[in-house]
C-alpha cells in the first residue's frame, strides 16, 4: 500500500504491506488523515518514532471479525492497550505501559491506505457528519477530556493559553460551561478566525526569536493571577511557565502542549501559589461526536485546506505556516 513514512530524519512515500490485523482488530481504509501538531514534533525527533504518523483520521472498514461493522465510516482512538498490566487492570488502559499508539509509538498511523485498531477503538461517524469534520474527532474528544478532569462552575474564570486548532476547540468546549473564556495567543489571524465564533481573543506581545524556535511572549499585568483555569495549549515550552502567570493562587493550569524541545523553568511559583497543574491528553470520543452532531462545537472553520496524497509534501509546508490551523490529506475515496 501506499505511505508517507518517517524514517528518523524525514518523510518519504514508500510503498509497504498492508497491516495485518490481530485477533480483535479491524482493518480500516483511511480516507482523510489530518496533520496534528504531535506529528510536526514526531518530525523533530518526538518519541524516537520511526514509521507511517497520523492519528486523525476517517475511514471504512474493510474487514473485521464483526461483520457489522464492515463498510461502515469510522473514527478511532489512538491508544492500544496490552490490557493485562497492573495499569490495565485498574482501567488506565490509555496510560498502559505496554501500549502502542496510533503513528505515535509502535504502530503505522494514518498517513496510509490503511490501517489497523482494535474493533474497540472504533467509532461510528453518523452520517450527518461529514468526512473533514470527523477528522476533528480526535483533537476535539482531548478537549472533551478537559471538564471530564478539571471541574468548570458556571462562573469560572477560564483561560485558553494558545491559537491553534486545539485553543479553539478547547475554548467552545469551555464556553458551553461558562460565559468567561479568553483565549490568548501571538497569531492576528487565527485569533480572528476565533473571534468570530463569539469568543473573547486577545494578542500578546511577542519579541520574534533571532536563532532557534522560540521568541519572548509578555503576559500584560491585567491578565496575571486571575484566571480559576488556564489551559496550556500553545504547543511551545515557555506556555507551562506563562499559563502559571495567568492561574490566581490555588488555581488550577491543565497542560494540553506536547513538544520535543526542553523547558527551562523555575517552578518556584507553582509551590508559592500552591498551583495545581494537571496533564490531560486523549478524551471521550462520543462526547466528540454527539458535539459535532450537535452543531455546539464549530470544526469547519478550523479546516485550513485539504491536499491529495499526491501532494502530501505541500500538505506539511502549509501546516508548518503560523497561519494554518488543520490541514488533511485525503488518502483514498468514500467508494
Amino acid at each position: 500500500m501506499r505511505a508517507i513514512r518517517f524514517d528518523g530524519k524525514k518523510l518519504k512515500e514508500v510503498r509497504i504491506p498492508k497491516p495485518r490485523t490481530r485477533r480483535g482488530e479491524a482493518l480500516v481504509r483511511v480516507h482523510l488523515a489530518g496533520i496534528c501538531a504531535t506529528d510536526l514534533e514526531i518530525t523533530r525527533g518526538y518519541m524516537g518514532f520511526t514509521g507511517v504518523p497520523g492519528h486523525e483520521f476517517v475511514g471504512t472498514v474493510h474487514s473485521a471479525q464483526k461483520k457489522n461493522l464492515i463498510g461502515k465510516r469510522v473514527v478511532g482512538e489512538i491508544n492500544v492497550p496490552c490490557g493485562k498490566c497492573s495499569l490495565c487492570r485498574r482501567g488506565l488502559e490509555k496510560h498502559c505501559t505496554h501500549r502502542s499508539v496510533l503513528g505515535i509509538s509502535r504502530r503505522h498511523g494514518a498517513f496510509a491506505e490503511y490501517l489497523t485498531l482494535p474493533v474497540g477503538n472504533l467509532h461510528p461517524v453518523p452520517r450527518t457528519i461529514g468526512d473533514e469534520e470527523a477528522v476533528m474527532t480526535e483533537p476535539l474528544a482531548a478537549a472533551c477530556e478537559i471538564p471530564v478532569r478539571v471541574a468548570i462552575p458556571a462562573g469560572c474564570k477560564a483561560a485558553v493559553l494558545g491559537d491553534g486548532r486545539l485553543a479553539a476547540l478547547v475554548a467552545q468546549v469551555l464556553g458551553l460551561r461558562t460565559k468567561n473564556v479568553d483565549v490568548l495567543g501571538i497569531n492576528p489571524h487565527k485569533l480572528a478566525v476565533i473571534r468570530r465564533l463569539g469568543i473573547r481573543t486577545h494578542l500578546l506581545s511577542h519579541a520574534k526569536p533571532t536563532t532557534g524556535r522560540t521568541g519572548h511572549i509578555s503576559i500584560p499585568s491585567r491578565f496575571r493571577r486571575r484566571h480559576d483555569v488556564v489551559v496550556e495549549c500553545s504547543g511551545r515550552p515557555e506556555g507551562l511557565p506563562l499559563a502559571t502567570e495567568l492561574v490566581r493562587p490555588q488555581g488550577t493550569v491543565i497542560l494540553k502542549s506536547t513538544y520535543q524541545s526542553e523547558m527551562k523553568w523555575n517552578p518556584t511559583s507553582v509551590a508559592v501559589d500552591e498551583i495545581t497543574i494537571v496533564g490531560s491528553r486523549c478524551g471521550p470520543f462520543e462526547m466528540a461526536l454527539r458535539l459535532i452532531a450537535m452543531g455546539s462545537v464549530e470544526v469547519r472553520p478550523f479546516i485550513t485546506a485539504t491536499y491529495p496524497i499526491d501532494r502530501w509534501r505541500e500538505a506539511f509546508r502549509r501546516a508548518r505556516h503560523p497561519d494554518s490551523f488543520k490541514v488533511l490529506i485525503r488518502i483514498g475515496d468514500r467508494s
